[in-house]
């Protein structure tokens, strides 16, 4: 996110970039990155929620929910939630997700393996496929509702 050069360079492919927002970055620093994006070029911009800096060390970073409201009032660029990433545990991720899409979220990046126990990287943070298979019949009764 504050790698510029890099930024402007993202903004000459025509493809989409997922600009994951720093555990530190104010919503104004989050926009101005990408608009570092979209100012070279390229409009397929979407931001990603994955948890900001908290006091306490209990979860990796505090997923900041207010974050997709904001994002969705004060710009039209989609939003996906990282709740995987944001919490650090397994047990998070449904609770985490189903607030996501509550707010507003466009989507979610869901960290899932066949046996996440044997997972070589980020095991407590990866559920297996038929917690994410809950997620979704979840996620699809609170879309009907709102």
């Amino acid at each position: 996110m504050y790698n510029y050069e890099l930024l402007k360079a993202l903004g000459k492919v025509k493809k989409s970039i997922l600009l994951k927002r720093a555990f530190s970055a104010t919503y104004q620093e989050w926009l101005s990155a990408s608009e570092y994006i979209k100012l070279s070029g390229n409009n397929q911009v979407i931001l990603c929620e994955r948890g900001i800096r908290g006091f306490d060390n209990s979860t990796r970073n505090v997923l900041d929910i207010q974050a997709i409201p904001y994002i969705k009032y004060n710009t039209n660029m989609p939003i996906i939630v990282d709740p995987s990433h944001a919490s650090g545990h397994r047990y998070m991720i449904e609770s985490d997700s189903l607030a996501a899409v509550s707010a507003g979220a466009d989507g979610l990046i869901i960290e899932v393996h066949d046996h996440p126990e044997e997972a070589l990287s980020d095991k407590e943070q990866a559920i297996d496929i038929n917690d994410l298979s809950i997620i979704l019949d979840k996620i699809k009764q609170i879309k009907e509702i709102i």
